[in-house]
């Protein structure tokens, strides 16, 4: 049975905060709404609650997660990052972006393109999934709660309730989620290039040089 706590979406309680990372850290899965929509998210590199996660989404090995960073620092850690490339997110993060870049050692081999050493890395610009991230000390493993035959991210917290208490350990409720997953740009390859349109604008990038 998944825990559920309530957190205000401005204002983040930092008790419950501090209990979701501890769950976060005893190796649990975690339900929390970022600015596109709700993802779900574990410890990086902790295999088990990675399996959990791909069984319950369906995703085969292929299937790239994100690493939802606090801020820029974070990203530097994971992620390889010359000077155009740190101009474009300084410029768009927070927000709902996830950005490819090329991964540091830093990275588990689990968790990169199974044929490029890259990794999708964000910032978003909600309080909930900052203060996670901050208090972890590191990114949350993560990926959009989308459910298997579904096209669209689950969006109401209860209805999460119901569907995911025995398949997760904890569900953040910070109000109705959005609909749309992030946009993501490749910056892996020097120049900007848009791989998918979601609730991020797209055309800071479409002609940007990197």
């Amino acid at each position: 049975m998944s825990q559920f706590f309530q957190v205000h979406p401005e204002n983040p309680q930092a008790r419950l905060i501090k209990q979701a990372v501890e769950i976060i850290r005893g190796g649990g899965v975690v339900v929390y709404p970022t600015d596109s929509s709700y993802a779900i998210g574990c410890l990086i590199g902790d295999k088990g609650p990675v399996e959990r996660i791909r069984r319950l989404r369906q995703l085969d090995d292929k299937h790239n997660f994100t690493l939802v960073c606090s801020d820029l620092s974070q990203i530097g850690l994971f992620a390889k990052v010359d000077t155009a490339a740190f101009r474009v997110l300084k410029a768009h993060t927070p927000g709902p972006y996830t950005f490819i870049l090329n991964a540091t050692r830093e990275v588990p081999r689990m968790l990169l393109h199974p044929k490029r050493r890259t990794i999708g890395l964000r910032v978003p610009g909600h309080p909930i999934a900052q203060a996670l991230a901050e208090q972890l000390g590191e990114p949350l493993m993560s990926v959009s709660l989308i459910l298997p035959g579904e096209a669209l991210p689950m969006s109401d917290p209860y209805e999460m309730r119901q569907v995911l208490e025995h398949h997760v350990d904890l569900i953040i409720d910070g109000g109705y989620g959005g609909l749309e997953a992030s946009t993501v740009v490749n910056l892996a390859d020097g120049e900007p290039e848009v791989f998918r349109v979601g609730c991020g604008d797209p055309t800071p990038f479409q002609g940007e040089e990197a």
